[in-house]
Protein backbone atom coordinates (compact mmCIF):
# COMPACT_ATOMS: atom_id res chain seq x y z
CA UNK A 1 0.00 0.00 0.00
CA UNK A 2 1.18 3.31 -0.90
CA UNK A 3 -1.10 6.00 0.48
CA UNK A 4 -0.97 9.78 -0.51
CA UNK A 5 1.42 12.03 1.85
CA UNK A 6 1.06 15.24 2.82
CA UNK A 7 3.61 16.59 0.68
CA UNK A 8 2.20 16.71 -3.07
CA UNK A 9 -0.26 19.18 -4.32
CA UNK A 10 -3.40 18.71 -3.51
CA UNK A 11 -6.35 16.49 -5.55
CA UNK A 12 -7.83 17.78 -8.43
CA UNK A 13 -10.99 16.93 -9.71
CA UNK A 14 -10.11 15.64 -12.89
CA UNK A 15 -7.23 14.47 -15.00
CA UNK A 16 -6.02 18.01 -16.30
CA UNK A 17 -6.00 21.95 -15.60
CA UNK A 18 -9.30 22.81 -15.74
CA UNK A 19 -8.78 25.92 -17.78
CA UNK A 20 -7.59 23.12 -20.85
CA UNK A 21 -10.77 22.56 -21.44
CA UNK A 22 -12.55 26.22 -21.27
CA UNK A 23 -13.68 25.75 -25.31
CA UNK A 24 -15.69 22.43 -24.01
CA UNK A 25 -19.45 22.28 -22.85
CA UNK A 26 -18.51 19.07 -21.11
CA UNK A 27 -14.56 19.26 -19.53
CA UNK A 28 -12.81 16.05 -18.83
CA UNK A 29 -14.23 14.37 -15.68
CA UNK A 30 -14.46 11.30 -13.62
CA UNK A 31 -11.27 10.85 -13.04
CA UNK A 32 -11.57 10.04 -9.69
CA UNK A 33 -9.44 6.75 -9.68
CA UNK A 34 -6.63 9.25 -9.89
CA UNK A 35 -7.46 10.88 -7.05
CA UNK A 36 -5.35 10.07 -3.71
CA UNK A 37 -8.10 10.82 -1.35
CA UNK A 38 -10.03 8.39 -3.22
CA UNK A 39 -7.47 5.67 -2.90
CA UNK A 40 -6.91 6.37 0.87
CA UNK A 41 -10.67 6.68 1.47
CA UNK A 42 -10.55 3.15 -0.12
CA UNK A 43 -8.36 1.50 1.51
CA UNK A 44 -9.76 2.03 4.84
CA UNK A 45 -13.18 0.77 3.43
CA UNK A 46 -11.57 -2.43 2.65
CA UNK A 47 -9.65 -2.56 6.16
CA UNK A 48 -12.87 -1.43 8.13
CA UNK A 49 -14.54 -4.48 6.73
CA UNK A 50 -11.58 -6.58 7.82
CA UNK A 51 -11.78 -4.76 11.32
CA UNK A 52 -15.57 -4.91 12.12
CA UNK A 53 -15.68 -8.65 11.07
CA UNK A 54 -12.91 -9.27 13.85
CA UNK A 55 -13.52 -6.84 16.54
CA UNK A 56 -17.22 -6.25 16.43
CA UNK A 57 -20.39 -8.64 16.73
CA UNK A 58 -21.83 -8.20 13.14
CA UNK A 59 -25.56 -7.95 14.57
CA UNK A 60 -24.00 -5.01 16.33
CA UNK A 61 -24.99 -1.34 15.06
CA UNK A 62 -21.89 -0.45 15.01
CA UNK A 63 -21.00 -2.36 12.85
CA UNK A 64 -23.36 -1.80 10.23
CA UNK A 65 -22.51 2.03 10.75
CA UNK A 66 -18.71 2.15 10.35
CA UNK A 67 -18.87 0.28 7.17
CA UNK A 68 -21.43 2.44 5.83
CA UNK A 69 -19.41 5.66 7.06
CA UNK A 70 -16.14 3.86 5.55
CA UNK A 71 -18.18 2.75 2.36
CA UNK A 72 -19.56 6.50 2.02
CA UNK A 73 -16.13 7.89 2.38
CA UNK A 74 -15.10 6.49 -0.94
CA UNK A 75 -18.27 6.39 -2.81
CA UNK A 76 -19.27 9.92 -2.31
CA UNK A 77 -15.83 10.67 -3.87
CA UNK A 78 -16.46 8.74 -6.84
CA UNK A 79 -19.95 10.28 -7.32
CA UNK A 80 -18.69 13.38 -7.05
CA UNK A 81 -16.00 13.49 -9.65
CA UNK A 82 -18.25 11.50 -12.06
CA UNK A 83 -21.03 14.52 -11.68
CA UNK A 84 -18.70 16.89 -11.97
CA UNK A 85 -19.00 17.29 -15.98
CA UNK A 86 -22.31 19.03 -15.56
CA UNK A 87 -22.64 20.03 -11.74
CA UNK A 88 -19.44 21.11 -9.58
CA UNK A 89 -22.33 22.23 -7.00
CA UNK A 90 -22.81 18.45 -6.80
CA UNK A 91 -19.25 17.58 -6.92
CA UNK A 92 -18.76 20.12 -4.13
CA UNK A 93 -21.77 18.50 -1.87
CA UNK A 94 -20.55 14.51 -2.28
CA UNK A 95 -17.19 15.15 -1.77
CA UNK A 96 -17.59 16.77 1.45
CA UNK A 97 -19.90 14.43 2.03
CA UNK A 98 -17.12 11.99 1.47
CA UNK A 99 -15.06 14.17 4.30
CA UNK A 100 -18.06 13.65 6.97
CA UNK A 101 -18.50 10.39 6.73
CA UNK A 102 -14.73 9.78 7.24
CA UNK A 103 -14.74 12.03 10.07
CA UNK A 104 -17.94 9.77 11.72
CA UNK A 105 -15.57 6.83 11.22
CA UNK A 106 -12.82 8.41 12.81
CA UNK A 107 -14.58 8.73 15.74
CA UNK A 108 -16.03 5.71 15.96
CA UNK A 109 -12.40 3.95 15.81
CA UNK A 110 -11.68 6.48 18.99
CA UNK A 111 -14.89 5.42 20.94
CA UNK A 112 -13.86 1.74 20.10
CA UNK A 113 -10.40 2.99 21.58
CA UNK A 114 -11.76 4.65 24.32
CA UNK A 115 -14.67 2.19 25.60
CA UNK A 116 -11.76 -0.62 25.89
CA UNK A 117 -9.11 1.52 27.82
CA UNK A 118 -6.73 1.15 24.98
CA UNK A 119 -4.49 4.35 24.02
CA UNK A 120 -5.20 6.60 21.30
CA UNK A 121 -1.89 7.10 19.48
CA UNK A 122 -0.53 10.55 19.41
CA UNK A 123 -0.01 11.51 15.87
CA UNK A 124 3.72 12.45 16.72
CA UNK A 125 4.74 9.25 18.96
CA UNK A 126 6.56 6.79 17.83
CA UNK A 127 3.86 4.38 17.11
CA UNK A 128 1.88 7.18 15.19
CA UNK A 129 5.38 7.79 13.18
CA UNK A 130 5.88 3.59 12.51
CA UNK A 131 2.48 3.07 11.39
CA UNK A 132 2.64 6.02 8.97
CA UNK A 133 5.96 4.64 7.48
CA UNK A 134 4.11 1.49 7.20
CA UNK A 135 1.58 2.69 5.04
CA UNK A 136 3.51 4.75 3.01
CA UNK A 137 5.32 1.30 1.68
CA UNK A 138 4.10 -0.41 -1.25
CA UNK A 139 5.00 -3.85 0.37
CA UNK A 140 2.38 -3.16 3.11
CA UNK A 141 -0.92 -5.41 3.04
CA UNK A 142 -3.28 -3.12 5.58
CA UNK A 143 -5.93 -5.60 5.14
CA UNK A 144 -3.47 -8.40 6.46
CA UNK A 145 -2.09 -6.44 8.77
CA UNK A 146 -5.39 -5.58 10.85
CA UNK A 147 -6.53 -9.25 10.50
CA UNK A 148 -3.27 -9.89 12.62
CA UNK A 149 -2.63 -7.23 14.65
CA UNK A 150 -4.03 -6.50 17.96
CA UNK A 151 -6.71 -4.11 18.20
CA UNK A 152 -5.27 -1.33 19.49
CA UNK A 153 -2.73 -1.12 16.89
CA UNK A 154 -5.76 -2.50 14.26
CA UNK A 155 -7.72 0.91 15.34
CA UNK A 156 -5.16 3.35 15.52
CA UNK A 157 -3.06 2.50 12.05
CA UNK A 158 -6.44 2.55 10.49
CA UNK A 159 -7.00 6.66 12.34
CA UNK A 160 -3.64 7.39 10.63
CA UNK A 161 -4.85 6.70 7.52
CA UNK A 162 -8.55 8.11 7.82
CA UNK A 163 -6.75 11.51 9.11
CA UNK A 164 -4.78 11.05 5.85
CA UNK A 165 -7.87 10.61 3.53
CA UNK A 166 -9.63 13.30 5.52
CA UNK A 167 -6.71 15.88 4.60
CA UNK A 168 -6.57 15.02 1.46
CA UNK A 169 -10.26 15.82 1.24
CA UNK A 170 -10.11 19.14 2.86
CA UNK A 171 -7.52 20.32 0.24
CA UNK A 172 -9.43 18.36 -2.44
CA UNK A 173 -12.46 21.02 -1.45
CA UNK A 174 -10.07 24.01 -1.54
CA UNK A 175 -9.54 23.16 -4.90
CA UNK A 176 -12.50 22.85 -5.84
CA UNK A 177 -13.45 26.46 -4.31
CA UNK A 178 -10.36 27.96 -6.27
CA UNK A 179 -11.53 26.36 -9.14
CA UNK A 180 -15.27 27.17 -9.23
CA UNK A 181 -14.11 30.80 -8.28
CA UNK A 182 -11.86 31.21 -11.81
CA UNK A 183 -14.40 28.84 -14.10
CA UNK A 184 -17.73 28.93 -12.95
CA UNK A 185 -19.84 25.95 -13.22
CA UNK A 186 -21.94 24.44 -16.04
CA UNK A 187 -24.49 27.15 -16.18
CA UNK A 188 -21.43 29.74 -17.41
CA UNK A 189 -19.63 27.47 -19.59
CA UNK A 190 -23.26 26.17 -21.21
CA UNK A 191 -23.63 30.56 -21.98
CA UNK A 192 -19.79 31.06 -22.88
CA UNK A 193 -19.71 27.84 -25.35
CA UNK A 194 -23.30 28.95 -27.03
CA UNK A 195 -21.99 32.30 -27.35
CA UNK A 196 -18.96 31.51 -29.01
CA UNK A 197 -20.42 29.32 -31.45
CA UNK A 198 -22.61 31.96 -32.12
CA UNK A 199 -19.84 34.18 -33.18
CA UNK A 200 -18.25 31.88 -35.35
CA UNK A 201 -21.66 31.10 -37.50
CA UNK A 202 -21.61 33.08 -40.83
CA UNK A 203 -24.12 36.05 -41.49
CA UNK A 204 -27.06 35.16 -42.83
CA UNK A 205 -28.22 38.01 -45.30
CA UNK A 206 -31.26 39.53 -43.95
CA UNK A 207 -34.75 39.13 -45.51
CA UNK A 208 -35.96 41.82 -48.40
CA UNK A 209 -39.45 42.04 -49.00
CA UNK A 210 -40.48 41.95 -52.57
CA UNK A 211 -41.32 45.47 -53.66
CA UNK A 212 -44.83 46.52 -53.48
CA UNK A 213 -47.43 45.64 -56.38
CA UNK A 214 -47.62 48.54 -58.92
CA UNK A 215 -50.78 49.91 -59.91
CA UNK A 216 -51.50 49.11 -63.48
CA UNK A 217 -53.12 53.01 -64.09
CA UNK A 218 -51.11 55.15 -61.85
CA UNK A 219 -47.97 53.66 -61.11
CA UNK A 220 -48.67 53.67 -57.13
CA UNK A 221 -48.14 50.81 -55.01
CA UNK A 222 -51.06 48.56 -54.23
CA UNK A 223 -52.24 46.98 -50.92
CA UNK A 224 -54.70 43.83 -50.42
CA UNK A 225 -58.29 45.00 -49.67
CA UNK A 226 -61.77 42.72 -49.65
CA UNK A 227 -64.77 43.08 -51.71
CA UNK A 228 -67.46 44.19 -49.65
CA UNK A 229 -70.53 44.66 -52.61
CA UNK A 230 -71.67 41.06 -54.77
CA UNK A 231 -71.08 39.34 -56.51
CA UNK A 232 -67.21 38.85 -55.43
CA UNK A 233 -68.21 40.18 -51.72
CA UNK A 234 -65.33 38.31 -49.02
CA UNK A 235 -62.87 38.10 -52.10
CA UNK A 236 -59.51 39.51 -51.95
CA UNK A 237 -58.35 41.93 -54.53
CA UNK A 238 -55.05 43.88 -54.81
CA UNK A 239 -56.17 48.08 -54.92
CA UNK A 240 -54.37 51.07 -55.27
CA UNK A 241 -53.38 52.58 -52.44
CA UNK A 242 -54.73 55.98 -54.15
CA UNK A 243 -58.45 54.71 -53.49
CA UNK A 244 -60.61 56.30 -54.08
CA UNK A 245 -58.59 58.82 -56.71
CA UNK A 246 -57.32 55.80 -58.57
CA UNK A 247 -59.75 52.83 -58.44
CA UNK A 248 -56.94 50.38 -60.45
CA UNK A 249 -57.20 46.97 -59.04
CA UNK A 250 -55.60 43.72 -59.57
CA UNK A 251 -56.55 39.82 -58.83
CA UNK A 252 -54.51 37.95 -55.89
Amino acid sequence: MNPPDHSDSSDQSDWSDPSDDLHRLLPKHGGYRTLRSFHAALHAYDATLVFCDRFIGKRSRSHDQMVQAARSGARNIQEGSVASGTSKKTELKLTNVARASLEELMGDYEDFLRNRGLPIWNKDSPQALAARRQLQSDQFNLCEFVRAAPPEAAANILLCLINQASYLIHRQLDRLERDFLEHGGFTERLYQVRTRARQQQPERPARTSPPPLACPRCGKPMCQRMARQEPHAGQRFWGCSAYPQCKGTRPV
